[in-house]
């Protein structure tokens, strides 16, 4: 990779606040990985696991839960999206990051030749589409690579991209190459304005933002093109769920338009999962037990049918075999079928079409009020 750490750091301008709802500048060493106790998995599962749940229904229990709506497993549909995390490699350090990412992640990325068992996996499917995540997965020096040959499968591809990371040297022809390819960007912005997203993503990180979207638009991005589409994503600031509907929409549109000139597509709300840095965050702030309750008192039946992990598989850096990313992030595997974890070097598909999906606490974060998904609102 041709940047060191010292190029992917923001400096003073990308550090990781400690509390997505304070509106301080300061900011906090508040990195997961080496440094907390929630940086091991098994850790945040047994504190998802250790808040009483017992006066909401069914105690909080997720199996008991789907099962009195008539699910008695989960189990996936026909696969649809093959969603593949290059690493964990990023230019940021943000609050929310259930990926726990940063500029020293360097490790973690996904190789030449787990991408290529990715490609081979991939053309044993009926997938559409390739949703290609991070860290910031345009970092990884496969990246190109792997848009390419998906694109010669004729595959819709996803780039989840941080804005940010477009602004560095050898990212500054993506915005074109990306468009000429029909790449759909769906990007992180927490707000339309500058407070609520340097808050929860760093000082300088809004207008930053700004100029990598006015790239994109001087692309081609976010101008009604079906082959130049420009999501933007944004996740509360907060302890409070994610607000899904039309009026929002308009509001930022008109709000990045009147303030900025931008123009975008479409707007995603997704609720924050009570993982890695945002389980950080309720437990020291206090709200872990509230937000968890609120959670589960906002469950909404409706989502289960659409639920992320019951159309897509989630592949690891290292090639591993989750139901989503989330799971992912809490090691979780896809459940043993045939005496070994699946690994995409082993994929069966008809093998996996018969697991059972893995579950957990966190899970409500997806099926709580318009439920929450890669994709945005469920229902």
């Amino acid at each position: 990779m041709s940047e060191t750490v010292q190029d992917l750091a923001l400096g003073s301008k990308g550090v990781l606040k400690q509390n997505p709802s304070a509106s301080s500048s300061k900011g906090a060493e508040a990195v997961l990985y080496g440094r907390s106790r929630l940086a091991d998995p098994q850790q945040q599962l047994a504190d998802l696991a250790a808040v009483d749940l017992s006066q909401t229904p069914q105690q909080g229990n997720f199996a008991q839960r789907l099962a009195v709506h008539q699910w008695q497993t989960l189990q996936p549909s026909k696969l649809e999206i093959f969603q593949i995390n290059l690493g964990k490699l990023c230019n940021m350090t943000c609050s929310h990051c259930h990926v726990d990412a940063g500029p020293t992640r360097i490790v973690e990325n996904m190789d030449r030749s787990t991408i290529y068992a990715c490609l081979q996996a991939l053309d044993q499917t009926e997938a559409h589409t390739v949703d290609i995540t991070g860290g910031a997965p345009e970092l990884n020096p496969h990246f190109r690579y792997l848009v390419d040959q998906c694109v010669a499968r004729g595959k819709h591809v996803i780039d989840r991209c941080n804005l940010t990371v477009l602004l560095l040297p050898r990212m500054q022809d993506l915005p074109k190459w990306l468009a000429a390819r029909g790449v759909e960007i769906v990007c992180s912005l927490p707000h339309y304005k500058q407070e609520s997203t340097d808050t929860q993503r760093g000082d300088g990180t809004f207008e930053k933002s700004i100029i990598a979207l006015q790239r994109l638009n001087a692309a081609g991005y976010g101008q009604g093109d079906s082959q130049r589409q420009l999501v933007l994503v944004t996740n509360p600031v907060g302890a409070c769920l994610a607000k899904n509907n039309p009026c929002i929409e308009k509001e930022w549109k008109t709000g990045l338009q009147e303030n900025c000139g931008i123009t975008f597509d479409r707007l995603i709300a997704l609720n924050n999962m009570p993982i890695s840095r945002y389980l950080e965050w309720l437990e020291t702030s206090g709200n872990l037990q509230a937000y968890m309750e609120r959670l589960v008192n906002a469950f909404n039946p409706s989502t289960i049918a659409g639920l992320m992990c019951r159309n897509t598989l989630s592949i690891s850096w290292d090639g591993r075999i989750f139901d989503c990313d989330f799971n992912q992030m809490l090691d979780l595997e896809a459940q043993q079928l045939d005496g070994h974890r699946p690994h995409i070097r082993d994929f069966n598909p008809a093998l996996l079409a018969q697991r059972e999906i893995v579950t957990g606490h966190h899970c409500f974060g997806c099926t709580a009020g318009a439920g929450s998904s890669c994709s945005g609102a469920i229902v």
